[in-house]
């Protein structure tokens, strides 16, 4: 028998419920443990976490067990002395002076590399004429090629080289010989004056043109039309580079920043070609440097993997620094990532 309705009469035996006959979507930890599933798990998880673990970690937890004993490093014997190794090495004014001359340089190198980096890269992408399309200065891909040119010299030959144009028979000297000035074969890395100097000379002259190519490659990064706003504001060079250019690329130089304060912080390449004493009254030991001469001239291992953790514990600190600093400056709100 049919049943006749009115229009807009509602059979309420067919009305079907919302969402009714719809997938319903997986729940999150309900997906199926496919093969495809797995073996991403253990390529891109499980795997990457183990070297880590293995090849990270795991070091880190020896060397921090190692530097509580007074293990020699050449027997199997070793005496668990708890903190006595690091109550020594605050108590040492060779190891304070070598922490003392890491911190100078893991101010001034970054500081200086990365400035003149930033300037060379502001030249070379957008300093060129004042009209037209922006653009680089004349030949900017020759700055560029002689820039990097020092990067890819090892670092022990960089040193040897300048160790020798540093001697009182060197180049350097005999250039100034040249000129006029007479500096009587003036020893730059043996007197304490100029010692400290020479060396932070050599690790930026060695670095900056790295750091440049990683710049262009940032501001390369920048819209034109940001630029060329500024230009039609009357924004001159300087006030482009500080008030855009610099913003706009934080996170390239906070990672610019963490990777030279490392290098900085190290060192030990560098300072061992320039002067493998340590320099006049030590000037230019660094942590690593007495890390060495500890282990395998005066054979304490114990000691000398307390300095390895101290060494790590000061570099990370001095990471976690720059990240504050870039965040309480604005990096956050402008886009920085933390």
């Amino acid at each position: 028998m049919t049943t006749v309705r009115s229009r807009g009469e509602v059979d309420t035996a067919t009305v079907v419920a919302p969402g009714a006959g719809r997938r319903r979507p997986p729940r999150l930890g309900k997906r199926p443990l496919t093969f495809d599933y797995i073996s991403f798990l253990l390529v891109f998880l499980v795997l990457p976490v183990a070297i880590f673990l293995i090849f990270v970690i795991s070091p880190f937890v020896q060397a921090v067990y190692y530097s509580m004993t007074n293990w020699t490093g050449f027997s199997p014997e070793m005496d668990f002395v708890g903190l006595t190794n690091f109550v020594r090495l605050f108590t040492d004014a060779t190891f304070l002076q070598a922490m003392g001359n890491n911190i100078v340089l893991a101010i001034f190198v970054p500081l200086i590399t990365l400035t003149i980096a930033l300037v060379f890269a502001s030249m070379i992408t957008v300093g060129g004429p004042s009209t037209g399309q922006v653009r680089g200065l004349t030949g900017s891909s020759f700055y560029r090629v002689v820039s990097f040119f020092p990067y890819v010299i090892p670092a022990i030959v960089i040193g040897i080289l300048w160790a020798l144009i540093y001697s009182p028979e060197g180049l350097l000297n005999g250039m100034l010989d040249a000129v006029g000035l007479d500096v009587n074969g003036f020893a730059w890395l043996g007197d304490e004056r100029t010692a400290m100097g020479a060396s932070i000379f050599v690790i930026v002259w060695g670095m900056v043109g790295f750091y440049m190519v990683l710049f262009i490659a940032a501001i390369k990064g920048v819209p034109a039309e940001v630029y060329e706003a500024a230009r039609i504001d009357g924004a001159g060079r300087f006030r482009t580079t500080v008030s855009i250019t610099l913003p706009l690329i934080r996170d390239n130089v906070q990672t610019a920043v963490i990777y030279i304060g490392i290098l900085a912080l190290d060192a030990f390449v560098y300072m061992a070609a320039l002067n493998a004493t340590g320099g006049p009254g030590n000037t230019t030991l660094v942590m690593s440097q007495y890390l060495y001469r500890t282990a395998f001239e005066k054979s304490q291992f114990g000691l000398a993997s307390a300095m390895g953790v101290v060494l790590a514990v000061v570099t990370l600190v001095f990471a976690a620094i720059v990240f504050l600093v870039n965040r309480f400056t604005g990096g956050k709100e402008d886009g920085g990532r933390l």
